[in-house]
């Protein structure tokens, strides 16, 4: 026990005295808030030799609930805007230039996803060539791929910081509402709700940013967007016709995530309120506890790995787990019941330790040298 403790007290002893610690715990619950759920809802069924994708949503919908708890990406986008804003504004007080400032940002979220593409790309080639079927390599792809797609409106984000951090949430959520009013209310393009993907996740980031310029500090602020999101959310949801659930389900006629939606948005600024709301908390509890803060700071030093790779590793598990010669209950079977869930929950130790050994593999990726250092 006498390793452990050490580590402990060294990342306790080399973190910054004014570091908030509640920022980076936040920031660690979005990413495993998003990587339990991806495991907990995506299934990977075994038919006949091959995979395909099935989500236990579709059939079991009293599972709703979950993608309340798991779908936590406006809070990382919270987290992004504020620590953006704050490091613009740091980077312009020392002198360091735009182009600079982006650099150093960007450089940690396309280093590691470089790596991940190059891997996958010859480990399909080596699929196809040993004669893997072309649908198992379309679903095993287009699950490594579908996450992408938040880092790439993340970096868009990132890179509009300067123009976007003194913007209130209020123009983009008018958009949002907009977009919204066109495709559902006036029976306009499917394709104008795209228009949300960038509009609906710069609520949150615009939320994060004022909170970096002292905005949305007070308990009466984060009550106010938590109240206001939830009620916003149930009455969207019970009087206007938007999906209970906050993640796509396959089948269903709209999806509150892709392209997002308005409740999808009021929904996330009920998270952002009760994210605010925990701060305090947070903070005083890592202040206290060294040992939870060590891994908070474990997780965020390598939280683009963990993102990256956590469904890798669940693609892993599965595909060792056919060795078996016969398919295994809530890793290979169609999630159509409680006893798959309780089979899947048993599983989650395996997809850990998977995770652990990409995180061993290809966290180095992740560091970013000397000569170009993320401010803030």
């Amino acid at each position: 026990m006498a390793e452990p403790r050490a580590l402990v007290r060294r990342i306790d002893a080399a973190t910054p005295p004014g570091r908030d610690r509640a920022v980076d715990a936040l920031r660690a619950v979005a990413v495993l808030g998003v990587v339990l759920g991806h495991w907990l809802v995506t299934a990977l069924v075994a038919d006949g030799g091959a995979l395909h994708g099935a989500s236990p949503l579709e059939r079991m919908p009293w599972l709703t609930p979950v993608s309340w708890v798991f779908q936590t990406l406006a809070v990382f986008f919270l987290v992004g805007g504020h620590v953006a804003a704050k490091g613009y504004a740091s980077a312009r007080a020392r002198g360091t230039g735009y182009g600079r400032w982006l650099a150093a940002r960007l450089a940690r979220l396309f280093r590691p996803v470089a790596v991940l593409l190059a891997l996958w790309t010859v480990t399909a080639a080596c699929m196809l060539a040993a004669g893997t079927g072309l649908e198992t390599v379309r679903t095993l792809l287009q699950l490594v791929l579908s996450p992408l797609w938040f880092l790439l409106v993340f970096a868009g984000l990132t890179a509009l910081t300067p123009l976007v951090r003194r913007l209130h949430p209020v123009w983009p959520l008018a958009v949002v509402a907009a977009v919204d009013l066109v495709r559902f209310g006036a029976g306009g393009p499917a394709w104008a709700g795209w228009v949300n993907v960038a509009a609906g996740w710069l609520v949150p980031y615009c939320v994060g940013a004022a909170w970096a310029r002292g905005a949305f500090t007070s308990r009466r602020s984060g009550w106010a967007l938590l109240a206001g999101g939830a009620a916003a959310t149930a009455a969207l949801v019970a009087w206007c016709g938007y999906p209970a659930s906050m993640v796509g389900v396959p089948g269903a006629a709209v999806s509150n995530l892709s392209p997002p939606t308005l409740a999808a948005v009021t929904f996330g600024l009920a998270q952002c309120g009760a994210a605010l709301l925990l701060r305090e908390p947070l903070r005083r509890a890592l202040h206290r506890r060294p040992a939870a803060w060590a891994a908070v700071a474990l997780v965020n030093l390598s939280a683009m790995t963990v993102f990256l790779w956590h469904q890798t590793a669940l693609m892993a598990v599965t595909k060792t787990g056919l060795l078996a010669g016969s398919y295994l209950p809530g890793l290979h079977t169609a999630p159509d019941g409680l006893d798959w869930l309780l089979n899947r929950l048993t599983w989650m130790p395996a997809f850990a330790m998977a995770l652990l050994l990409c995180w061993w593999a290809f966290r180095v990726y992740e560091r970013v040298g000397p000569r170009t250092p993320v401010p803030g």
